[in-house]
């Protein structure tokens, strides 16, 4: 018998999930886990290994993750279908509307990385909190 498969922390759910509308197009599934780990990787500048701590997962399925992800926005981009976004195996941060988006327990401001054990230790540059991260 499979093992079961592990939650994956999502510490910032999308706003949409439905991009690049449009009457008549083909539509790619894309999870919510794949589209955190380009967020992530991506625009948040973290390393994989920096990607899995945060999410709660092995380097490894985040290496895999991500290259469905990629693979799946390129087809998107170059082929002109929309994204839709699906849940899939994930849990989300209770604390999303208001963290800083790395450890889903420090307010931006008052930001203390490295104070909690799921803390991966990127600092905020003063008076930028909110760009940083988000």
């Amino acid at each position: 018998m499979a093992r079961p498969k592990k939650q994956r922390h999502i510490c910032k759910p999308p706003q949409t999930m439905l991009f690049n509308k449009g009457k008549g197009r083909e539509t790619i599934e894309m999870g919510i886990d794949e589209y955190e780990t380009l967020r992530l990787i991506d625009v948040t500048g973290l390393t994989q290994q920096e990607c899995a701590k945060q999410m709660s997962v092995a380097r490894s399925t985040v290496t895999a993750v991500y290259e469905n992800a990629r693979y799946k926005l390129s087809d998107s981009i170059i082929n002109n279908k929309q994204i839709q976004l699906i849940e899939g195996d994930i849990t989300i941060c209770k604390n999303s509307g208001y963290c800083c988006g790395q450890c889903g327990r420090n307010k931006c401001g008052n930001c203390k990385h490295g104070s909690c054990e799921r803390c991966i230790g990127i600092f905020h540059e003063p008076g930028h909190e909110c760009f940083v991260i988000q």
